[in-house]
């Protein structure tokens, strides 16, 4: 007779059975899936092999600009792309949830936040590409690394900020009722917190992306300390070909560029806008959703629901790490008195840390330079400041109807995904030529058309979060508006602009650091024998790197987070407490 067991423990012997029982139900479905995972993994081993090789600081840097090896930059790129995005991804979550989850350090979190998306990438490239090149000498990889940290400084902070505050803005009966039922850390962040987020999380993802696009040029082709270094990818060929006026080279780097958007877009992006609907907070189902062709196939396959088998201990662990970890330390209830002491004991280290680095930072630039050398770019920051701020004003006024008109339908939304995406992506560096030519041709001054060269990199952020945010307003409120018969005005005061506004905070403070941080490519424009450059602080940042002026450098991004943070404090920070306290859905 045969033996059986009942319970958990048959539920856990079952699992590899069931598992066993899917792969015997293979369908053409599945072999089309794994091929195409096993051909992924091929090309990344192939073009992985490529970041190894051989490297030596002495040699010149020179790309090789035939059209034949755009298919190869263009894999190089992509990898560096997506390597970027996964650390992009496990930063967002570890910094945005530490800072909503704890009181103390997010009063040093959001502010460093605030001063790191201010920071320019070629500022961070000065730093990097020599620790990396120190840490891996003699190798590619030194200079991969590098390449990846700069791509990678361009994506997280937008996804970190758009994370942290969707889980500050969670209700608060979602938090008791995880607190309730006694979840771990892992479980309440797994099942409660990160699907609050998610629609937010990969709307900022996607644009963030577009935002590596344009830097590639900047981070695969560098200029630090008067050396130049250069590794292969769309972003090289495009700077090369720029340097050498060949605009045939520039059209083809183009084409290439619009193929991988258009492509990862596809593949990727819109299959995770599709899934992301699932987890829109709203009481009736849509009556028209987004739709992938690749998410359709990927649920006919059996290999995600194996890929989950094959995880589920991995979850186990988690939890059980979170579980030891203890408990948050925003608890539901508190001692005042032991809270009070703790935060004068952290008010009091975080403040001496800081004001070491900062006398260190003084006394640095008293021996080389001079503090005097604060003056110029305070100066310049005042014009790059206004073109951030007219940069910002104009955006919301154009984008903002645009993004709520594009979230709410979800058949307009598969139609401009792909536009908005390849725009998005389009570096300012690949319209020098043009930007040249017209601004030569018409007189305009690279003063007031460095304002559209720097909107290339910023404006989309507000666009981004407003689809978000329209896509999050659930449609049952939709619908209740339309049988009330409000439209017009009162539609726009009553249910878009409150819906939208927490996500609109997001877009304006990334778009604000991300305008800052446009500037240091669109303020020196140069094509072939051509410079243009306009006043601002940017053109000071870009020559200060160029010229490997440490003191200049340093005196400039210090000015420029200067700038960020007050405008932060100032502004967006009261916003952002406003989104709390009343526009929360």
């Amino acid at each position: 007779m045969p033996f059986r067991t009942s319970g958990p423990a048959a539920s856990r012997a079952s699992l590899p059975s069931r598992a066993a029982g899917r792969l015997a139900r293979t369908t053409w479905v599945d072999l089309v899936v794994a091929a195409a995972v096993l051909v992924l993994l091929y090309l990344t081993l192939r073009v992985g092999q490529g970041t190894t090789v051989r490297f030596s600081t002495s040699q010149s840097a020179k790309v090789d600009t035939d059209p034949a090896r755009l298919p190869y930059d263009a894999a190089r790129s992509l990898l560096r792309m997506f390597v970027a995005l996964a650390a992009s991804v496990v930063f967002t979550f570890v910094y945005a949830y530490t800072a909503a989850r704890s009181r103390r350090l997010e009063r040093i979190l959001i502010p460093a936040l605030d001063i790191l998306q201010s920071v320019p990438v070629l500022g961070f490239l000065t730093v990097a590409v020599s620790g990396f090149i120190a840490l891996f000498p003699g190798s590619m990889l030194g200079l991969e690394c590098a390449s990846i940290f700069a791509i990678f400084t361009s994506q997280a902070w937008n996804m970190t900020f758009g994370f942290y505050y969707s889980l500050t803005a969670m209700p608060r009966e979602l938090d008791e009722l995880s607190r309730s039922l006694r979840f771990t850390r892992w479980m309440r962040f797994w099942k409660v917190e990160l699907p609050s987020g998610a629609i937010s999380l990969v709307w900022n993802g996607m644009m963030s992306f577009g935002g590596g696009w344009f830097f590639l040029v900047a981070s695969e082709a560098i200029s630090v300390n008067n050396k130049d270094y250069a590794l292969p990818g769309v972003g090289s060929y495009a700077g090369a070909a720029i340097a050498d006026g060949d605009l045939g080279k520039v059209g083809w780097a183009i084409l290439t560029m619009a193929v991988m958007v258009i492509g990862v877009n596809f593949l990727f992006w819109r299959p995770l806008t599709a899934w992301a609907e699932k987890f829109k907070n709203e009481q009736s189902e849509a009556t028209e959703v987004q739709r992938s062709y690749v998410l359709d196939l990927l649920r006919r396959s059996h290999w995600p629901r194996l890929l989950g088998y094959v995880l589920r201990p991995v979850g186990r662990g988690l939890g059980r790490a979170a579980r030891i970890l203890g408990t948050d330390d925003r608890p539901l209830t508190h001692d005042p008195a032991r809270q009070r002491t703790g935060d004068i004991a952290f008010a009091v280290v975080a403040g001496g840390l800081i004001l070491w680095g900062l006398a260190g930072l003084a006394e640095y630039l008293h021996d080389t330079s001079g503090l005097g050398v604060f003056g110029e770019p305070l100066l310049l920051g005042l014009a790059t400041l206004g073109r951030v701020l007219l940069l910002v004003a104009a955006a919301t006024v154009v984008w903002v109807p645009i993004g709520v008109r594009i979230g709410f339908s979800p058949k307009l939304t598969r139609i401009a995904q792909p536009v908005i995406q390849v725009l998005a992506s389009f570096p300012a560096n690949f319209l020098f030529p043009l930007a040249v030519w017209f601004f030569l041709r018409t007189g305009l001054s690279i003063d007031v058309g460095g304002i559209l060269l720097m909107a290339l990199g910023a404006q989309w952020y507000i666009l981004f979060n407003t689809i978000a945010g329209a896509m999050s307003i659930p449609t049952d409120l939709r619908e209740a508006m339309d049988d009330l018969g409000v439209h017009g005005w009162q539609r726009w005061r009553r249910l878009i602009l409150p819906g939208i506004f927490p996500s609109y905070v997001t877009g304006g403070i990334t778009a604000s650091g991300g305008a800052w941080n446009a500037s240091i490519v669109a303020e020196v424009v140069t094509f072939g024998g051509t410079t243009l450059t306009a006043t601002g602080l940017g053109a000071y940042i870009a020559q200060a790197t160029a010229g490997g002026d440490f003191p200049r450098l340093i005196a400039g991004v210090a000015v420029m987070s200067l700038y960020v943070v007050a405008l932060n404090r100032l502004l967006w920070r009261r916003l952002y407490r406003l989104a709390e306290t009343r526009y929360t859905l």
